[in-house]
């Protein structure tokens, strides 16, 4: 293989799936217009509240709240001093939601985040006694679970069943966490000593996988100023519990057209190596593909984006907007690809070239020969 990017393809962008959809309802009813437009405002006013603190991060703010209102997770990756915990913080101040915090640590055990069961006295210490469950850190509506990779799997894994199940089992008895519930993970990329990689299974729970980048030097230099002075602002509350819960589910209500959702269903089935709309560099870089779960992540992901947008209709490119964070995490590249140099970003930017927007049986064996060196100029 060579370093050479393929060049870029005609795309087309157009919004067919109107036409083609008959699930899109004729006119919208006069609550979800308002629905739709207070949800826009909403986050109008959540950036600009934020602001006050976080300069600059942008686009990592805007997934963070595409992820709360489809009721799905992040990792945040990203070196230390970001202001990722920062972020997460600031963020539960606006939403009037409970937060809380867990250092994982190689000796975090796994009931200390979902909690145990006690021996407590009853009867006023009488002698009676009995077993209670005392709940952990898990029972909140965020959760910040920072430097996750530097806890064994077995505690990784303590949080499977509450990012899946918006529950936790202990002592035979399953607890519900409360509503809404969203978990903020950070890890950090350069320190790889006494880590541990998280488990492909719980990584396919988060919605998406954020890289937080260095900010800019405009950025930096408002930073600077910023955190020098001898107070923070304090951040007011933007919206409510119930109001966030009735956002949720509107953007369930969203409709999607069978064209946007073949698109999604394609893009994630050619990141498989033996699959048959697999582009030619797929098996050459990439040991396993996504999973159905990716294909519904784009969806819930561009449904809550366009929301967040003040629209009410889903076009390929709100799902072309949202692959990048949630396929890097989805698919794991082979031997190959990795001594290249290649990362899963880059599989990402030829799959959006390779993929046309709309589907074409007939294949095209030529496209990418010449960036993988299969054939001689």
């Amino acid at each position: 293989m060579t370093s050479n990017t393929p060049a870029s393809l005609p795309i087309d962008l157009s919004p067919r799936e109107a036409a083609e959809d008959d699930s899109l309802d004729d006119e919208l009813s006069e609550d979800t217009v308002e629905l739709v437009a207070a949800l826009a405002e909403t986050r109008r006013l959540l950036l600009e509240e934020m602001g006050q603190v976080i300069v600059g991060q942008r686009d990592v703010l805007d997934q963070v709240l595409t992820a709360l209102f489809a009721r799905g997770h992040c990792v945040m990756t990203g070196v230390p001093g970001l202001a990722k915990t920062l972020m997460v913080s600031s963020l539960a101040k606006t939403l009037s939601l409970d937060f809380k915090r867990i250092q994982f640590t190689p000796d975090l055990m796994p009931t200390d985040i979902t909690g145990t069961m006690v021996l407590a006295e009853e009867d006023g210490g009488r002698g009676h006694r009995s077993f209670s469950f005392q709940s952990g850190p898990v029972f909140t509506n965020m959760l910040l679970a920072d430097e996750i990779n530097r806890t064994p799997p077995k505690t990784q894994a303590a949080l499977l069943e509450g990012m899946q199940e918006r529950s936790v089992t202990v002592g035979g008895v399953t607890h519900p966490l409360p509503e809404p519930f969203l978990v903020l993970a950070t890890q950090n990329p350069i320190e790889q000593e006494g880590t541990y990689t998280l488990p492909e299974a719980q990584l396919d729970r988060f919605l998406f996988m954020i890289n937080v980048d260095y900010p800019s030097l405009e950025d930096e230099q408002e930073i600077l100023i910023k955190t020098t002075l001898d107070s923070i602002p304090s951040l007011g509350s933007m919206i409510t519990r119930d109001e966030i819960m009735r956002f949720q589910n509107l953007v369930r209500r969203v409709p999607v057209s069978r064209y946007v959702a073949n698109y999604a269903a394609r893009l994630a089935r050619s990141t498989r190596p033996d699959d048959s709309v697999a582009p030619e560099f797929i098996p050459k870089c990439v040991q396993w593909g996504c999973g159905p779960r990716a294909g519904q992540a784009l969806l819930l992901a561009a449904k809550s984006h366009v929301l967040l947008s003040g629209r009410f209709n889903v076009s390929v490119q709100d799902i072309r907007k949202f692959v990048h964070p949630v396929f890097r995490h989805r698919f794991g590249l082979n031997f190959t690809a990795i001594s290249e140099g290649y990362d899963t970003d880059t599989i990402i930017d030829w799959l959006l070239e390779a993929v046309p927007v709309i589907h074409d049986d007939e294949p095209k064996p030529g496209l990418f020969r010449k960036v993988l060196g299969l054939v001689r100029n």
